[in-house]
């Protein structure tokens, strides 16, 4: 599938601000699931803007603003070409029994730890051992997983915030993709399943009803030995598949802001997202 993606990130400041250092993980990453065609970023104002990649190895993008302006865009224009990556989902590709050797790979070291705002919590533990009681593989643990949070947890549009912990999220039992992304990798990683959080797009063609499309999308993988990473998206009760575009993959939201800085002047702010995904 070939999508196209427009993301337009606005800020409006009370008064002018100035010294603006910020960072974007606006390019979509080129792997097995999907190649970027083309990346374009454009900030206003103008600033030089420099490419590294992140310690998850993100395609990161820097710019300073050092004088006073009272509006900064960030938009970025990206072409991609999106191809399924097949699993049944009734496979048992990895037995439950491979757990251990997890918690000994560097690629799984970092996605089986808390973070900031995911927990390892007595709770979450028990829930996740009653979830997956009479499940004897990784895979099928995930889906079961997947399955519990979204038939569990409401998804309600501004009901939390971009700092929303996965325990408030336990106790509200409601939250946007980004906090049932959270509560799934958390369950997880509770019984020693590898799961990191995704950042991205979704594309909502002309017949789907799917959740979190209308901005950027939050989902989960988790690892699967001899297999490798998976997608499981708790919003929408599905496996990712060519309607997914991935940006970033982090420990948890706070690893893949699509764009974060810091400044001098007004706290009073307004910021606006616009995010338009189309299949070419």
């Amino acid at each position: 599938m070939k999508l196209s993606v427009f993301h337009r990130t606005t800020y409006e400041y009370a008064s002018p601000v100035k010294e603006s250092f910020n960072e974007a993980r606006l390019r979509p990453v080129s792997n097995e699931h999907q190649t970027c065609e083309s990346f374009d970023l454009k900030v206003v104002p103008a600033a030089r803007i420099s490419q590294y990649a992140d310690f998850h190895a993100n395609v990161l993008h820097y710019f300073e603003l050092p004088e006073p302006h009272r509006t900064l865009v960030v938009e970025s224009s990206s072409v991609v070409t999106t191809r399924p990556i097949l699993i049944d989902i009734n496979a048992t590709p990895a037995s439950m029994e491979l757990r251990p050797q997890c918690q000994r790979m560097e690629r799984c070291f970092d996605f089986l730890q808390e973070c900031t705002y995911i927990e390892k919590s007595p709770e979450a533990w028990r829930l996740a051992l009653d979830i997956t009681a009479d499940v004897s593989d990784m895979w099928q643990a995930g889906i079961a997983i997947m399955r519990y949070v979204h038939a569990n947890f409401a998804y309600v549009p501004n009901s939390t915030s971009v700092h929303t912990h996965m325990r408030d999220v336990l106790r509200e039992r409601m939250g946007v993709c980004q906090d049932l992304a959270h509560v799934m990798i958390g369950l997880c990683r509770a019984i020693g399943i590898p799961a990191l959080y995704v950042s991205g797009y979704l594309y909502n063609g002309p017949r789907d009803q799917l959740l979190g499309s209308q901005a950027s999308h939050a989902w989960c993988e988790v690892f699967l030995p001899g297999t490798g990473w998976r997608g499981l998206d708790p919003t929408n009760n599905q496996i990712t598949d060519e309607r997914y575009i991935k940006l970033a993959v982090g420990s948890d939201y706070a690893d893949v802001p699509p764009v974060r800085g810091h400044y001098k002047g007004t706290t009073e702010r307004t910021m606006t997202v616009e995010v338009i995904v189309e299949a070419c």
